[in-house]
């Protein structure tokens, strides 16, 4: 059995497929299968896939494409490793990136995964060294408890690398593969998961090189079908925190709004819903927090114990639903408006020139312009 599972997917990376192949089985070290798995690729990939005959290469192919999750496959039914790396097919390790992330996780066992630097390149593996690009600081993050990364999470965002990292696989088993429907935000939704119940650790090196395609081409690029299905994943993602555990833990994830941990008792799902509307939180954490506290609100139990514990009544949640525009509908009603005042403008434009042509096409009109040419003919200088 050996010691690492690399999961590699595939799909249409042709031009980048072998480099990313060749930086796995070049690695420094050497205890691990690979296993390729391509989601019905139409270019050259999969002939690719098929060149090589390393006895540590397992492959596997959709015949269609499901939209990913060839790590769940791989995961679920091929991995054997008591580590697991995720590698994609348009990205490139540096030769020592599993030799140090194995030393680490081998003599840190309170840590259930661990993460590089990322460098970051261009599609012909050119640096990216003009600071313009978001990956190329998004990354670059201080280690922190499980704890702070689950408040930055909440806050901000993912900040970690999916084909970076180095994980147990008893991660997976305690918390699960990656959900189905999540295609643009699955690796954050289960860093959140994890860090529920794991340690993790960044290496402050850049043991790998992640390409930013052109075009934003990359499955997070930003595009607006990313954009939309991605505010709808997060929304998702939050859910999660309805699995803190405990008071104590709610503090550490939350300590600016500890003050909802009182001596006479806790509900998670009102904090919860509070810390929701903390400054700089945005539309979707808005929804979360109303959500929870509609929902605590019609237990009569907890209604009853939350105005005890907090004084929060229906007529504070009212105020705050009429506060929190979530759908935007003051923007939408506010553009309108808008709109009807341009339309009307343009078409009083409109009317003012249908009257300007009628009058220069008038035979009056005619005939001024014809004395005026005249005219300056004729006298010249005046």
């Amino acid at each position: 059995m050996p010691k690492i599972s690399v999961i590699l997917t595939s799909y249409n990376h042709a031009k980048y497929l072998r480099e990313s192949i060749e930086s796995v089985l070049h690695q420094t070290y050497s205890d691990f299968e690979l296993i390729i798995g391509d989601d019905a690729s139409t270019d050259a990939s999969w002939d690719i896939i098929q060149s090589y005959a390393d006895p540590r290469i397992h492959v596997f192919r959709h015949e269609t494409n499901k939209m990913g999750y060839t790590v769940n496959e791989a995961l679920l039914f091929m991995a054997s490793g008591e580590y697991i790396a995720i590698h994609h097919s348009d990205d490139i390790w540096e030769p020592k990136k599993l030799e140090k992330q194995v030393a680490f996780l081998d003599t840190h066992a309170h840590v259930g995964a661990v993460f590089t630097d990322v460098f970051v390149i261009g599609e012909e593996s050119e640096p990216l060294a003009d600071g313009t690009h978001p990956y190329q600081s998004v990354f670059d993050q201080p280690n922190r408890t499980r704890f702070e990364w689950l408040n930055y999470f909440f806050y901000r965002g993912n900040a970690l690398c999916h084909p970076s990292v180095l994980i147990r696989r008893v991660c997976y088993e305690d918390c699960g593969v990656y959900r189905y429907g999540l295609l643009q935000l699955g690796d954050f939704d289960m860093w959140v998961r994890l860090c529920l119940k794991y340690e993790i650790y960044v290496l402050p090196e850049r043991l790998m090189r992640l390409r930013v395609r052109s075009n934003t081409m990359n499955a997070s690029g930003n595009r607006p079908e990313v954009r939309i299905r991605g505010s709808f994943e997060y929304f998702q993602i939050l859910e999660n925190y309805k699995n803190i555990s405990t008071s104590d833990d709610f503090q550490k994830i939350f300590p600016a709004i500890a003050k909802y941990v009182t001596p006479d008792g806790f509900d998670l799902g009102f904090a919860l819903g509070m810390a929701a509307f903390e400054p700089g939180t945005s539309n979707g954490k808005h929804l979360f927090g109303l959500t929870l506290l509609f929902e605590a609100l019609n237990d009569p139990d907890r209604s009853s114990r939350i105005e005890a514990l907090y004084g929060f009544t229906q007529k504070d949640f009212a105020e705050l639903s009429a506060r929190y525009d979530i759908f935007s509908v003051e923007l939408v009603a506010s553009l309108e408006s808008q709109i009807q005042v341009l339309r009307v403008e343009a078409e009083a434009k409109n009317q003012v020139l249908l009257i300007l042509d009628e009058i220069q096409g008038s035979r009056a009109w005619k005939l001024v312009t014809r004395l005026r040419e005249i005219r300056a003919k004729l006298f010249p200088f005046t």
